[in-house]
């Protein structure tokens, strides 16, 4: 792909502090991301709440905000950096979260910054769990048997019919937090479900604000 021409400044945001749920991994790539795009002439600008990691370190970007991951920060940045594009991809599911909360603000198009990496309609279609599951049934390819629920009593009701054990994961989130395949009898799965309706909760400037999770029959087939 040939480098873009068109654009001069790039704000990237970071994963934040190293929290269960969402890899380590995304702090390296976040790193490694504002090196290279400083190696391709690119002005940088990132944003990160963890003070104890690399990324922050002054060679790192051209400017550097230690600052909390939040739409209202990252609001005021945006306005005084006046990134041409924003890079959330690398931040793990808070970068995605605030993507789609800075989004919905308006401030992206007031200031006609460009998203850059995975398109808004792509990160919805992969964290709704009901929208992913219709695109793999559009392809036609194999998923287990699945309901999104709001509610414990909810959750209970469908494994009761497809039966034990089955796998949780809350909606809205491609990290870990929340998920559970600890479903072996009705007690463990009511706590399982809570956690998991808990998790899937994020700011409603994010998504709407109802909770929902995906209750999983267990796949009986091998998918090749």
């Amino acid at each position: 792909m040939p480098k873009r021409t068109d654009i001069h400044k790039i704000m990237v945001i970071g994963s934040g502090p190293i929290i269960i749920g969402q890899a380590a991994e995304f702090d390296y790539s976040g790193t490694q991301a504002c090196l290279a795009l400083k190696e391709e002439g690119y002005e940088t600008v990132l944003v990160n709440s963890n003070p104890a990691t690399i990324m922050t370190d002054k060679e790192i970007a051209d400017h550097i905000y230690i600052e909390p991951l939040t739409v209202a920060a990252l609001t005021r940045i945006l306005r005084q950096e006046a990134p041409d594009a924003l890079l959330p991809t690398l931040g793990g599911q808070i970068g995605l979260n605030l993507a789609v909360a800075l989004s919905k603000t308006g401030i992206l198009d007031e200031l006609g910054i460009e998203l850059l990496g995975t398109k808004l309609a792509s990160i919805d279609q992969a964290e709704d769990r009901e929208k992913f599951k219709e695109l793999m049934q559009e392809l036609d390819e194999p998923v287990p048997a699945s309901l999104t629920v709001s509610t414990v009593e909810q959750a209970l009701a469908f494994a009761k019919t497809v039966g034990y054990p089955v796998i949780v994961r809350p909606a809205f989130t491609m990290g870990g937090t929340g998920s559970s395949s600890s479903g072996i009898n009705s007690l463990n799965f009511s706590r399982s479900s809570a956690w998991s309706i808990e998790a899937s909760l994020v700011p409603s400037s994010s998504i709407p604000s109802s909770s929902r999770i995906p209750v999983f029959e267990r796949a009986t087939a091998r998918f090749n």
